[in-house]
């Protein structure tokens, strides 16, 4: 297994960081490698928002679910889907564009995701950690302003950045699941609550399964965050919708 790979199986989220500033080198080495990322026609359909005022993290980290380590990052990144570059720039042309739409929107999020993984794989080539933050897409209003973003922008991710604490380093990556149950052959496949429970046998651990997936389920996908999310996300597609 090469460099390459080790890096890319070893990495893990990064909570808590050690006081040490990114040297500026670093820093520019890692948002060349996430402007450096593929990108669907070489559009590069994302802004990428690089929070340096210290007030704006401390905002964010209570914005974004109440999380202190966001403002203790010495580097926070925001990957904002970004169809408004390109239709001012066909407006102000004169070629007449249309209004951008959802599809637009999808392709832009999968543009500012792939620049983000790009930005966190070669932080961790540096020795350099880092965690997303979906939180972001939470509290549209609040962070439409906060941010300055016009109508066809969209904070997709949120990254913070640092240099891992010792118990960070030590901390033991959580177990992805088997191939078998994440690569499908040539079609989906829906996999019956047997096959399921099988997957997420490890998530359980000696709980039994039902009350793993019970209290999971409520801290998590019915939780009040998750619901803010969905509310935020769709106010902020009502412009791809006009």
């Amino acid at each position: 297994m090469n460099d390459v790979l080790h890096q890319l199986r070893d990495r893990k989220s990064v909570r808590a960081y050690l006081e040490k500033p990114i040297a500026p080198d670093d820093k520019r080495a890692i948002l060349e490698a996430a402007c450096a990322a593929p990108t669907a026609g070489n559009q590069q359909l994302y802004t990428i928002l690089d929070i340096t005022d210290q007030k704006l993290k401390d905002t964010l980290a209570e914005t974004c679910d109440h999380q202190p380590f966001i403002a203790q990052a010495p580097l926070v990144l925001i990957f904002c889907a970004d169809c408004q570059k390109w239709y001012d720039a066909f407006d102000a042309g004169g070629c007449q564009p249309r209004k951008p739409g959802v599809g637009d929107l999808l392709l832009a999020c999968s543009d500012a995701n792939i620049a983000a993984q790009n930005a966190v794989t070669a932080a961790w080539s540096l020795g350099i950690g880092s965690c997303y933050i979906g939180d972001v897409m939470e509290q549209c209003e609040t962070h439409r302003q906060l941010l300055n973003l016009p109508d066809y922008v969209f904070p997709a991710a949120m990254v913070v950045f640092g240099y891992p604490t010792a118990q960070q380093q030590s901390r033991e990556k959580p177990r992805r699941r088997a191939l078998p149950y994440m690569v499908h052959e040539n079609g989906y496949r829906r996999m019956n609550a047997g096959e399921l429970e099988r997957m997420l046998a490890d998530n359980a651990g000696q709980r039994p399964y039902a009350d793993w997936l019970k209290a999971f389920c409520d801290r998590k996908y019915n939780s009040d965050f998750s619901r803010e999310m969905t509310r935020s996300v769709e106010e902020y597609l009502k412009n791809f919708k006009e």
